[in-house]
């Protein structure tokens, strides 16, 4: 089994320390870059959209809200007729907090949205047992005026009756936001995958290739 080097107490708090700096900077880095984020220009959101919510009564894109002036969008990638189930999303749902209590006293609100009708989304939600309020977007051209060409997550705020896009990330810029994957990035051995800048022999695999869907473990 190939694994780090073994030193004192004393050596490893050296280097510990020194690891520590470049660490304390990329915080430093990611507040200011969240700060640049926070003063992004928005677009206005003016089309009448429609969507089916979770009991399948319709919903506007003010009902999305639910009351408060933020909201975080993860775009799923589950289109109508899909018949297979996209193990990064599938990954990033169950990384999500079911209880939203403290991402609401601060007036977000976190929901899931795809393509696919509710009678599609229900089959994937009761498989994982998943309780996020999860949204279709179905005969709506709401996620071809977002530009979207797969999975995603976008913010936008509300004041009063107006709606704006603040911001949207995809790739990698979901891939960080899951809790496992920052929680491996501590590990000696990270997330295994063959991309990684890691020591020659450590174990490494084809990127996404231990992705699965939670009961195919």
């Amino acid at each position: 089994m190939r694994r780090p080097r073994v030193v004192s107490a004393e050596e490893w708090q050296v280097e510990r320390d020194a690891l520590l700096v470049k660490e304390k900077e990329m915080t430093r880095a990611l507040d200011a870059l969240a700060a640049q984020r926070r003063r992004l220009p928005m677009v206005r959101l003016g089309k009448d959209y429609r969507f089916t919510a979770p009991d399948g009564s319709e919903s506007t894109l003010l009902d999305l809200f639910d009351g408060k002036p933020q909201l975080v969008i993860y775009h799923f990638m589950l289109e109508p007729g899909q018949d297979w189930t996209c193990g990064g999303c599938a990954g990033f749902t169950d990384n999500l907090a079911s209880d939203q209590t403290h991402l609401n006293a601060r007036d977000t609100r976190l929901i899931l949205m795809c393509r696919a009708p509710q009678e599609e989304i229900e089959k994937t939600r009761q498989r994982f047992g998943w309780t996020h309020p999860w949204y279709s977007s179905y005969g709506s051209d709401f996620n071809d005026d977002m530009g979207l060409r797969g999975f995603g997550l976008s913010v936008l705020l509300r004041d009063g009756d107006e709606v704006f896009r603040t911001y949207f990330t995809s790739g990698r810029g979901v891939d960080r936001l899951r809790t496992d994957f920052n929680l491996l990035d501590l590990t000696p051995y990270g997330r295994q995958e063959e991309w990684e800048d890691s020591p020659e022999g450590w174990p490494q695999e084809p990127t996404w290739s231990r992705v699965k869907l939670r009961d195919e473990y």
